[in-house]
């Protein structure tokens, strides 16, 4: 697997082994206690973005029912004077997936539904591997990722550009990384088929339904759209770092994957849905959601083991992580896109305290820094440790190895190295249920390679040695090359083509078709 496709979210899934909640808490913050954080947590973000660990970034914190700060820090986009407040919009990536919990809890408590009802009975028409689970996963298996279905299944093809109802249709290819309800596997695909099965159930698309929470809470600027999101002149442009230094060079189109990535906001609107979660349902004094479908999405489903930051015993629920640590219970889920953004939302329930960080950069940890730091200047007057250098090294010790290995590996050719063979021999028309067609043309004396629907992917094939190219698929990581191999036939002609990072769903060998 190539980590830099993070194509989806990245939440949870860095969690480990079997434990078990132990701890309580009586609930011990005041407003005193939360006041007084606030002018250091400020500091302390107006240190790090000067200092360039991300290039903008925003904050909100509810406590005890109201909203007690909101602001921004930084800029929309390097190199331009817009800044960063507390209206502009952020992709949120896998934040996504605690609000989209959200929004199905709503249809739970119309009685449309329930967490237990089985997508074969709201949505016939989706189906897995095998036959078992297709006729049994629930709206809870999905929003816990364990349907069993492997965790990347659906990414390529949304990098690929392939739309919702094609991904969605195409999981039935792909073989379980588990079997059903024995495993965990962080899927944005199953989860967001959880969400479209829901809405499918009340009437409506995903997007319908998901408005509906958004008027609710008086979210104006929030969207399950794409669209939406580049309507909003207020916006933060994506970075990552490349060369030392952030630059925004990819965009996200998040739609096909809306309920578990794909949503836009800001932290003025996402303090209201924090204090609708830290008041069983209510939101300006009126019930919004019912509280004991909203209570079911806090309630561990599926062990995690003990967190490797926080080293406490930490769960999947339905769309949020679960910590039973120094404070008691704590409701969290990040977010991450490969393309330039990091997001987080950490809840303390019996404080009645939340804090959500959006930041328009990857990889980095300054937003579960920014909330962790908080939190320990609310409890111990100070910080505790060096969240921001535990985060960053966890980061970097998932990515920066697999990249570093990926150039090292195509660095340079072999010697001695074989030339390719003439243009004629690869190229051709290639294909598998799963992937589609990949087109292999002749361009400017060499190869290029078109995927997607309609061949919309195009990308030069660069030869290393013989019938073993490379390309580059990833415009954020534009210098990491992937392989690409083409098997050849005794008639001098290739017979298939397989492309290493497509493999994660067994489906990167792509036969040739015959004309």
């Amino acid at each position: 697997m190539l980590s830099t496709r993070i194509r989806g979210g990245f939440g949870t899934a860095i969690l480990l082994l079997l434990a078990a909640p132990t701890l309580s808490h009586a609930g011990e913050a005041t407003r005193a206690m939360v006041d007084a954080a606030i002018p250091k947590i400020q500091a302390y973000i107006e240190e790090n973005v000067a200092a360039g660990q991300v290039p903008g970034l925003s904050v909100s914190i509810v406590f005890d029912g109201e909203v007690v700060y909101a602001r921004g820090f930084g800029l929309r986009e390097e190199g331009r004077p817009d800044t960063v407040d507390a209206e502009t919009v952020f992709q949120i990536a896998s934040l996504s997936k605690p609000v989209a919990s959200t929004v199905v809890a709503g249809i739970v408590g119309d009685g449309v539904v329930d967490w237990n009802s089985r997508i074969a009975d709201i949505d016939p028409g989706f189906q897995l591997f095998e036959a078992y689970p297709t006729e049994q996963v629930t709206l809870r298996d999905l929003f816990s990722h364990r349907s069993g279905l492997p965790g990347l299944a659906g990414t390529e093809l949304e990098a690929l550009g392939y739309d919702r109802d094609t991904i969605l249709h195409r999981l039935r290819l792909v073989r379980p990384s588990s079997s059903f309800r024995s495993g965990y596997s962080y899927s944005n695909f199953g989860l967001t088929e959880g969400g479209v099965a829901a809405a499918k159930a009340a009437g409506m698309s995903w997007e319908e339904v998901s408005d509906r929470l958004y008027r609710r809470l008086g979210m104006g600027s929030t969207s399950s759209r794409y669209a939406d999101f580049l309507d909003e002149a207020n916006r933060a442009t994506l970075h990552v770092r490349y060369q030392g230094k952030w630059q925004a060079l990819a965009k996200r189109l998040p739609d096909p994957q809306a309920p578990a990535g794909g949503v836009s906001s800001n932290v003025v609107d996402l303090a209201n849905w924090m204090l609708l979660q830290l008041d069983d349902g209510r939101f300006g004094g009126e019930a919004v959601i019912d509280p004991d479908a909203l209570a079911a999405t806090h309630q561990p489903v599926f062990p995690q083991g003990t967190h490797p930051i926080y080293h406490a015993p930490a769960f999947y629920a339905l769309g949020w992580g679960v910590i039973y640590g120094e404070h008691g219970e704590m409701l969290s889920h990040a977010g991450a896109f490969s393309n330039g953004a990091r997001t987080v939302a950490t809840l303390l329930p019996a404080d009645r305290l939340g804090i959500v960080v959006l930041a328009n950069a990857f990889p980095t940890g300054m937003p579960e820094a920014v909330a962790n730091t908080f939190i320990d200047f609310v409890f111990n007057g100070q910080s505790t440790r060096d969240w921001l250098g535990d985060w960053n090294g966890l980061y970097n010790s998932m990515f920066d190895p697999v990249n570093a290995a990926q150039k090292a590996k195509f660095a340079n050719p072999p010697s001695p190295h074989s030339e390719p063979l003439p243009a004629a021999a690869y190229v051709g028309t290639y294909a598998n249920p799963y992937i589609g067609e990949a087109l292999v043309t002749g361009q400017d004396g060499g190869l290029a390679v078109r995927l997607g629907p309609d061949g919309v992917k195009s990308f030069p094939l660069t030869p290393f040695d013989r019938d073993l190219f490379v390309y580059h698929p990833m415009p954020e990581a534009p210098d990491v090359p992937v392989g690409v191999a083409f098997d050849i036939g005794a008639d001098g002609k290739a017979t298939a083509i397989t492309f290493e990072d497509l493999e994660d769903a067994g489906f990167g060998t792509l036969p040739r078709v015959e004309e």
